[in-house]
């Protein structure tokens, strides 16, 4: 299995970004208005991810102090790290799309004002989920994995 390259999440998101803006410009004046919060849960997601990929770094690297891992457990978290990596590239581009659309309006429009912020919350939160994500997937490597020299290169080659 390869690491998530960040690029090919920017991809998903940028699609996405286009897809949802379409869609927000076609439909905005009957949806409802965003709640500030509505993007806040994953940023604690992402911020619970960032958490359990220290504690798992420590157990793989065993640590004085820590328990093995079993290689189920590290296999269920790096899927868990991939699915909601690309979770929240989906999510950070709903929000720009959104975004995209409703910050031009912002001065004339009240509605648009209030859900820019929500659009801004929930980037920031999805950027997180994101970031944690990331960050449970990089603390699942092996400490011999080749990605884990700082060149990107393992000492033989």
């Amino acid at each position: 299995m390869t690491p998530t390259r960040p690029r090919d999440l920017f991809a998903v998101a940028l699609v996405t970004a286009v897809v949802v803006g379409i869609l927000v410009r076609l439909t905005y004046g009957s949806l409802p208005e965003f709640p500030l919060f509505a993007g806040a849960t994953l940023g604690v997601l992402g911020i619970a991810e960032a958490i359990g990929g220290n504690m798992l770094r420590a157990r793989i690297r065993r640590r004085p102090g820590t328990q093995p891992v079993q290689p189920l457990v590290a296999a269920r978290a790096v899927l868990l790290a991939k699915a909601s990596s690309l979770a929240g590239a989906i999510m950070t581009g709903a929000w720009g799309g959104l975004l995209a659309h409703v910050l031009p309006l912002a001065g004339e429009v009240t509605a648009a004002g209030s859900d820019s912020l929500a659009g801004v919350v929930g980037i920031v939160c999805a950027l997180g989920l994101v970031g944690g994500a990331l960050w449970l997937e990089h603390c699942c490597r092996t400490p011999d994995d080749p990605g884990d020299e700082p060149n990107g290169h393992s000492p033989t080659g």
